[in-house]
């Protein structure tokens, strides 16, 4: 079995070898810049180990790798527009380089290139299987956008439909990457299914752990300000935990303070850090963190293959569990 590093450059360099047109140059350069922009590359990772776990190699998931990351990359791009975000990983997003329409078009491209990429398996089952997943995940995708966006304006937002939101716009697409990889390697539709649930529960813990760090992770680390959710009034677990446990006095408070966005947003960024700190909101969210990951960790043994073969899908999982960006 790889590591992650290993398995993180192997995806690099495939990636790499993969050559585009290069003309049009305004529609094709946009693709080249976002993804080379780098990341965890999370996905494709546990695509290739995902693979290994039933005795394929990182090459046989790699054409499916690239779709996962390719589709990533282009929700990514699609959300920055949406969200008229000036940065991405520390650089410039697309629209603010190539400018909306560009950003728009080549964002199109990238999602049909990402069922491009699962034509190179020339099984037919295997084809439909991977499709299936991948069209599932990416409904999913589009359908935790809009309720993301929805709950900006809604007042009435609960912690079961803000998990439901993060389960699709964020774990879904985890899931399908292992379940993907699972099926380059020949896995049983059982076993397929067993490391997709892995994968969602995983994703949901993933997604609470970046809500932990960007109310209370280290600036240094987290690598990007700290208090952005509560300074763009994101209804995150955090805050809805916190409506919960609130008193009437404090409820009413929070609900003020994530009315409006004051130009110098310090001073509110701290005053809502103190109530989720009375609360033992960051306890409380930890611990629905740690029962995610126990729980896709029994999907995790579940599956019916030599428990040594695990150790490199546990390992990273944990991984994800403690990390600090």
């Amino acid at each position: 079995m790889h590591t992650v590093s290993q398995l993180q450059d192997l995806f690099v360099s495939g990636l790499e070898q993969r050559t585009r047109p290069a003309e049009p140059a305004g529609l094709y350069e946009p693709i080249d810049y976002i993804m080379s922009l780098g990341g965890k590359r999370i996905r494709p990772v546990m695509a290739m180990m995902s693979c290994e776990l039933f005795g394929g190699r990182p090459a046989d998931a790699m054409a499916a790798a690239l779709a996962v990351e390719t589709f990533h990359n282009f929700t990514l791009l699609h959300d920055d527009i949406m969200d008229e975000a000036p940065l991405r990983r520390g650089r410039e997003t697309v629209h603010m380089r190539y400018g909306v329409s560009q950003g728009i078009l080549s964002g199109d491209l990238m999602l049909i290139m990402s069922y491009k990429y699962l034509m190179e398996y020339p099984d037919p089952e295997l084809f439909r299987a991977l499709t299936a997943s991948l069209s599932d995940a990416a409904v999913k995708v589009c359908e935790g956008q809009q309720w993301d966006m929805a709950f900006e304006g809604d007042g009435e937002v609960t912690i079961p439909d803000y998990l439901r939101m993060i389960e699709y716009k964020t774990a879904a697409l985890l899931a399908s990457a292992l379940e993907m990889g699972a099926l380059t390697g020949g896995a049983s539709a059982a076993d397929a299914r067993e490391l997709y649930e892995f994968g969602r529960l995983l994703g949901l813990a993933f997604q609470l752990l970046d809500d932990l760090l960007d109310s209370f992770g280290d600036p240094k680390k987290f690598g990007k300000k700290v208090g952005g959710d509560i300074s763009r009034n994101k209804k995150t677990y955090l805050y809805l935990k916190a409506l919960e446990l609130a008193d009437e006095h404090t409820r009413a408070q929070l609900v003020d303070l994530y009315s409006h966005q004051p130009a110098e947003d310090a001073g509110k960024i701290s005053t809502v850090k103190g109530i989720f700190e009375s609360l033992e909101i960051p306890a409380h969210t930890r611990g629905v963190i740690d029962r995610y990951q126990k729980e896709a960790f029994s999907h995790l043994e579940a599956i019916n293959v030599d428990d040594s073969s695990k150790k490199s899908l546990r390992d990273l999982a944990v991984q994800l569990g403690v990390r600090e960006h």
